[in-house]
């Protein structure tokens, strides 16, 4: 029996799955499959973790030869606490989980609420040095998934996070979503520094209706430099301009705008029409 055997045997006799060993040292799943595989070995700080937390000695670990420290049952590994670094909160099969980890490899911290739905806990949070994963209906962690997550990269009906993809809302520095608003927002609803959508507002926005800095759109744009069929900006192209003057647009020119945009949009909704009038309004007036 070499190391990966004992590790296999120690980790099973224990009633841990790989996932939750890998959480317990604050590593992903793949460290320890590999382990397990035998493609890998832990370095000296796992080991010591690992022994410390099976309750064996090094040599038994590493060459099996030594039995000062035997696997122990399931019964055992439960009632006898790990040392004072390691501190699992409650047992991993236990329905909620709680646990802050300080290990060599970076904190950890992981909660998991008692409650579930669709068979996700309504809270999960999953958040440290490495990259974990939080899923639930609530999802907080460096890689989110749920209704409602918050992470790094983070996915869900509403989302924010560095990188963030929301089927209904999503923020974040790189977003895409139905209404996404972000650095950079590719949405139906897309609101960012560079915007991409249906409706784009931007530093630099391109839609079907577009408003902002540089804006080209296949109906109206309305903006700083603006292309479009009907294009109103202090630099404009299309098949319909109305051109701005630095000082602004009259009360009489502004009443044209906005019947322009009313004219060019027939079939847009109320809050299109809206939202480009009131950019003319504040912008250009």
């Amino acid at each position: 029996m070499d190391f990966r055997d004992r590790l296999f045997d120690l980790r099973r006799q224990a009633g841990l799955s790989q996932e939750e060993l890998a959480n317990l040292l604050g590593l992903t799943r793949q460290a320890v499959q590999k382990w397990e595989a035998g493609t890998s070995r832990p370095d000296m700080d796992n080991l010591t973790a690992l022994a410390s937390y099976f309750h064996v000695s090094l040599d038994y670990l590493v060459t099996g030869r030594e039995a000062a420290g035997s696997p122990p049952s399931p019964e055992c590994a439960s009632a006898s606490p790990p040392p004072p670094e390691y501190e699992p909160a409650v047992s991993p099969r236990s329905a909620t989980t709680v646990i802050h980890h300080h290990y060599y490899e970076g904190w950890h911290y992981e909660y998991k609420s008692r409650r579930t739905l669709f068979g996700l806990p309504l809270v999960h949070v999953n958040i440290g040095r490495r990259d974990h994963w939080a899923r639930g209906i609530i999802a907080i962690g460096n890689i989110a998934t749920g209704f409602v997550a918050l992470g790094g990269v983070a996915a869900g009906l509403f989302s924010l996070g560095g990188v963030s993809f929301g089927l209904l809302l999503g923020l974040g520095a790189v977003v895409l979503g139905a209404v996404s608003i972000g650095g950079v927002a590719l949405g139906l609803l897309a609101w960012g520094g560079i915007a991409l959508g249906w409706l784009a507002v931007g530093g630099c926005a391109v839609g079907v209706y577009a408003a902002g800095g540089v804006v080209v759109a296949s109906q109206v744009a309305v903006g700083g430099v603006a292309a479009a069929p009907l294009a109103i900006g202090q630099v404009a192209d299309g098949a319909k301009t109305i051109l701005v003057p630095l000082d602004g647009l009259t009360d009489q020119a502004l009443a044209e705008a906005h019947a322009a945009i009313t004219q060019a949009c027939p079939d847009a909704p109320f809050f299109v029409t809206r939202l480009l009038k009131f950019f003319v309004w504040a912008e250009m007036s």
